[in-house]
C-alpha cells in the first residue's frame, strides 16, 4: 500500500512538472478587410467548422453528384491519405501512452539444482522456484519532455487530418473540373456534328451547281476541304473526350477499360459562389490549418530538445509472490521493491544536444515561413479565380455577340451564293467564322464553370446549408 502511494505521488509530481516549450500562439497574419475583385458574389459567414460537403450541388447535375460520391468511396489516392492519417493518429497514441506507468506481468516456474562444488558448499541441492508478480515503471516528466512529445504527436495528427481534408477537396475539385470539361466537349461534339451535316448539304449543293455550270471545280474543292476539316475536328474532340473519361475513371478508382460516360449535352448554369470574408479564409482552408498545426508541432519539438539538457528520472516498482515449496499466494511469500530510481544525465555529448535544439528552432522557423507562404498563396488563388470569373463573364457576353454576328453573316453569304451574287469563298469564310465563334463561346462557358470549381477550391470547400447559393 505504501509503495502504491509513493508511485501515485511520483505520477502527480511528473504531471505537475515544468514545461520547457516556448509559449505558443498561432502566427498573426495581416489579412485584408475585403477582396480586391468584386463580382456577383453572394455573402456567406460560415464558422471554421462549417461543413464542406456536397458543394458540387450548385451545378445541379445528378451524374456529377454520383461521381463525387464514388470518388470518396473508391479513390486510391484518398485511401492512401486516410492511411497516412491513421498512421499519425497511431503515433500520437503511442506518445500519449508515455503519460502513464508501464505495467508488466512476470511469472516463472523452474526446477533448479545447485552444484556441490560451488563456493563454501559441499553438497548439491535441488528445489522448485515459483515467482509471480507485477513490475511498474514510470518516467517522471519533470521537464515536460513527455508532455511535449504528446503535444507534438497531437499537432501532427491534426495536421494529417487537415492534409486528408485537402486531398479530399482536391480530388472532388479535380473530378468536377474534368467532368465539366467533358460536358463542354460533348457540346462541342454536338455542334461539330450539326456543322458536318450543314457542310454536307452545302457540298451537295455546290456539286449540283457545278454540274449545271453555275459553280467552279474550285468551289467544290473548297466545300470538300471544309467538310473534311470539320470531321477532323470531331475526331480531335473525340480523342480529348476519351482522355478525360479515362482520367475520371482513375479518380473514382475504376478501370478505364470498363468505365464510360454517355455523351450528353447538358445546360449547366454558372453558379454564383458565396465568398467569405478574407479573415475566414485562414479557418476554412485545410492546407492553412495543416501548416499552422505543423508550427505547433515544431514548437513542442523545441520543448522536447530543451528537456534533453536535464536528467531523465525513471521510478520502478515491483511486487508479487515467490516460493520454493508451494503456497505461492500467501503473505509469507509476498515481496515488493521500490526502485530502481534511475537518473540519467549526459555530462558531455560533443554538442549533440545543442545541435538538436538548433535543428528544432530551425524547423520551427521553416514551419512558420511555410505557413506564411501558404496563407499568401491562398489569398492569391482566391483573387486569381475571382478575377478570372469576372473577366470570363465579360468575355462570354462579347463572344455571344460575335456568334450572333457571324450567324447573320453566314446566312447572308449563303443566300447570295445561291443567287449567284457571291462566290463560294465568301460562304466558306462566313461558315468558318461562325463555327469558330460558336466553339469559342462553348469554350468560354466551360472555362467559367471551371473557374467556379477553382474558386470553391480556393475558398476551402463548401458552405453551410443555409448559405445563399444562386445560379445565373
Amino acid at each position: 500500500m505504501r509503495a502504491a502511494s509513493v508511485l501515485s505521488v511520483a505520477v502527480m509530481l511528473g504531471v505537475a512538472g515544468c514545461d520547457l516549450a516556448p509559449d505558443y500562439t498561432p502566427p498573426r497574419i495581416e489579412v485584408p478587410v475585403s477582396y480586391k475583385e468584386v463580382g456577383p458574389w453572394s455573402p456567406a459567414t460560415p464558422a471554421d467548422d462549417a461543413p464542406r460537403g456536397a458543394w458540387w450541388g450548385v451545378f445541379a447535375d445528378p451524374v456529377l453528384d454520383d461521381l463525387e460520391r464514388r470518388v470518396v468511396a473508391g479513390s486510391p489516392r484518398l485511401a492512401a491519405a486516410v492511411a497516412r492519417y491513421d498512421q499519425a493518429r497511431g503515433f500520437a497514441d503511442q506518445a500519449r501512452s508515455s503519460l502513464f506507468p508501464s505495467l508488466d506481468l512476470e511469472t516463472s516456474a523452474e526446477r533448479d539444482r545447485l552444484s556441490a562444488n560451488r563456493p563454501l558448499q559441499n553438497k548439491s541441492a535441488s528445489y522448485n522456484h515459483y515467482v509471480g508478480g507485477l513490475a511498474a515503471s514510470y518516467e517522471l516528466d519533470l521537464w515536460g519532455r513527455v508532455r511535449n512529445l504528446v503535444a507534438q504527436g497531437k499537432a501532427d495528427q491534426d495536421a494529417s487530418a487537415a492534409d486528408l481534408a485537402s486531398v479530399r477537396l482536391s480530388l472532388q475539385a479535380e473530378l468536377a473540373d474534368d467532368y465539366l470539361r467533358l460536358r463542354g466537349l460533348d457540346a462541342e461534339m454536338a455542334l461539330l456534328s450539326q456543322t458536318v451535316d450543314a457542310f454536307t448539304r452545302a457540298l451537295k449543293l455546290t456539286v449540283t451547281l457545278h454540274a449545271d455550270g453555275a459553280s467552279s471545280a474550285i468551289d467544290v474543292g473548297r466545300a470538300e476541304t471544309q467538310l473534311a476539316s470539320a470531321k477532323a475536328q470531331m475526331s480531335d474532340v473525340g480523342a480529348d473526350r476519351a482522355l478525360l473519361e479515362h482520367a475520371i475513371a482513375a479518380l473514382v478508382g475504376e478501370s478505364a477499360s470498363t468505365f464510360s460516360l454517355k455523351p450528353e449535352v447538358r445546360k449547366i448554369a454558372v453558379p454564383v459562389i458565396p465568398v467569405t470574408a478574407p479573415s475566414l479564409l485562414l479557418q476554412r482552408r485545410p492546407d492553412i490549418a495543416a501548416a499552422e498545426r505543423r508550427i505547433a508541432a515544431a514548437n513542442a519539438g523545441i520543448g522536447v530538445q530543451r528537456a534533453a539538457f536535464y536528467p531523465d528520472i525513471t521510478l520502478g516498482l515491483s511486487g508479487g509472490f515467490e516460493t520454493v515449496r508451494g503456497n505461492l499466494l500467501t503473505a509469507p511469500s509476498a515481496f515488493w521493491a521500490l526502485g530502481p530510481a534511475d537518473a540519467l544525465l549526459s555530462i558531455f555529448d560533443g554538442g549533440a544536444r545543442t545541435a538538436a535544439l538548433a535543428v528544432a528552432h530551425a524547423e520551427f522557423d521553416e514551419a512558420a515561413a511555410d505557413y506564411r507562404q501558404t496563407v499568401l498563396d491562398g489569398f492569391r488563388e482566391v483573387e486569381d479565380q475571382m478575377a478570372l470569373a469576372n473577366r470570363l463573364a465579360e468575355e462570354a457576353g462579347h463572344q455571344d455577340d460575335a456568334v450572333a454576328a457571324a450567324s447573320r453573316t453566314n446566312k447572308l453569304a449563303f443566300i447570295q451564293y445561291k443567287e449567284g451574287a457571291a462566290d463560294y469563298l465568301e460562304v466558306v469564310t462566313a461558315q468558318t467564322a461562325e463555327l469558330q465563334a460558336e466553339i469559342a463561346a462553348l469554350s468560354v462557358r466551360t472555362r467559367r464553370l471551371q473557374a467556379s470549381v477553382a474558386l470553391v477550391r480556393a475558398l476551402g470547400g463548401g458552405w453551410e446549408r443555409n448559405a445563399a447559393i444562386a445560379g445565373n
